[in-house]
């Protein structure tokens, strides 16, 4: 099985900076790109940046300039560094990995999520 673990989420002030992580674990030969998600209240899950194996990225325009993605490939992790945040940022982040386990096919997997509240 695999598992993703976030951390790094809570409460910030607007123009204040989060770095989240994300860390996958359990049966992986290997991971393909890697992501995160968020979801405000009564907002549909929307991508907020992707981070492909070779290294490039893709952000989302809502974010470009002030988030940045990064993955240490060694430690099958995956990081979002969040700078002047504003509160239409406030959602749980959920990170995305399409993993390829040993003999198997690659498949989708979420994490639990992590809150980012942002307010004065």
């Amino acid at each position: 099985q695999v598992q993703l673990v976030e951390s790094g989420g809570g409460l910030v002030q607007p123009g204040g900076s989060l770095r989240l992580s994300c860390a996958a674990s359990g049966s992986i030969f290997s991971i393909n790109h890697m992501g995160w998600y968020r979801q405000a209240p009564g907002k549909q899950r929307e991508l907020v940046a992707v981070i492909f194996s070779g290294g490039s990225t893709n952000h989302a325009d809502s974010v470009k300039g002030r988030f940045t993605i990064s993955r240490d490939n060694a430690k099958n992790s995956v990081y979002l560094q969040m700078n002047s945040l504003k509160p239409e940022d406030t959602a749980v982040y959920y990170c995305n990995a399409h993993i390829l386990p040993p003999g198997g096919t690659v498949m989708n997997y979420w994490g639990k999520g992590t809150l980012v509240t942002v307010s004065s």
